[in-house]
């Protein structure tokens, strides 16, 4: 008992430290391709408006995601890590803020500030998540050096694959307009696709093969979607720093509504267990399954969550 303690504080500082240096590079690279947007020949309301889209962050997850595969395959190419992160990043960003637009959700905040539409007026807003996408393309093109070249075009194939149709985020928000929908389905397009392009991706960028990394990202997507779910049903506007009760308020298709807070919180912990499966060997899979682990908490904390749920 006191090893297994032992290797969880050795991990769960590990992840610490690892955490503070990589949070730091994927805002110095999100801040140089926002730089790409910019220019006195540029609208300023619009360069504003897509800046407030992408700062402040929330846990970015995502670009961490991918740089982690990155390293975990031995990150060769940092700089084409970088970038690939950064363009998953901005793509997300662009989802959300048509996400948010009145059209969709009508949410009135983002990450505990008003959203785009709020702040900017939805034109602006329609406009910079536009914007977004491109940037995140062009970032990517941007960083390919000689020796990087020859992946880039993959990664765009990649990138695209994952955000537009049939199944990439796109598909997924386009899903909330059909009359019947199916649960897996919209979850794998609107959370999964982008969660296996961080790990593809990841992977990519480091001149490794991609295709054993997908059903780890579509996992660990399908489980942070999941956790969506669970925590617009128990968690406040305040905590989750956007509307609560949204998916119930829009009759979206939820995994709380379908399986019941329980339910959803179990299917959320076999979705967990199965992405920790699904990491292909390699040097840095401890780290990678140390930090599923803790974000997992983060997402659903094992006590206080569960105890919500019981006296549902």
């Amino acid at each position: 008992m006191l090893h297994k303690r032992r290797r969880q504080d050795t991990a769960a500082a590990a992840i610490q430290t690892r955490s503070a240096s990589v949070a730091q590079r994927i805002e110095q690279v999100l801040q140089q391709a926002l730089s790409l947007g910019e220019g006195p020949e540029g609208p300023p309301l619009l360069a504003a408006a897509m800046r407030h889209a992408v700062f402040p962050g929330g846990a970015r997850i995502r670009p961490q995601l991918c740089l982690a595969v990155a390293g975990a395959c031995g990150d060769p190419h940092p700089a084409l890590a970088d970038a690939a992160a950064s363009a998953i990043e901005l793509l997300h960003c662009a989802s959300l803020v048509h996400d948010d637009l009145p059209c969709f959700d009508d949410a009135a905040t983002r990450r505990g500030v008003p959203s785009v539409h709020a702040a900017f007026g939805e034109r602006l807003a329609v406009l910079a998540g536009d914007a977004l996408i491109v940037l995140a393309f062009q970032a990517l093109a941007e960083a390919a050096r000689p020796q990087t070249q020859r992946l880039l075009a993959p990664l765009i194939a990649l990138l695209g694959r994952r955000i537009g149709g049939p199944s990439g985020i796109v598909a997924g928000q386009a899903w909330e307009c059909e009359p019947r929908v199916s649960l897996a389905a919209y979850h794998r397009a609107k959370t999964g696709s982008l969660f296996a392009a961080c790990t593809e991706a990841g992977a990519l960028a480091a001149a490794a093969d991609p295709a054993p990394w997908r059903a780890f990202g579509l996992c660990l997507g399908e489980a942070y979607q999941v956790a969506d779910d669970v925590r617009d049903v128990v968690a406040t506007t305040q905590a989750l720093g956007k509307p609560a009760g949204r998916d119930r308020d829009l009759s979206r298709p939820s995994s709380a509504s379908e399986l019941g807070l329980g339910g959803a919180i179990d299917y959320f912990d076999r979705l967990v267990e199965r992405s920790i499966e699904a990491i292909p060997d390699c040097d840095g899979a401890t780290l990678l399954r140390a930090m599923v682990r803790a974000e997992s908490e983060r997402l659903v904390p094992q006590d206080s969550v569960r105890d919500l749920a019981l006296a549902a």
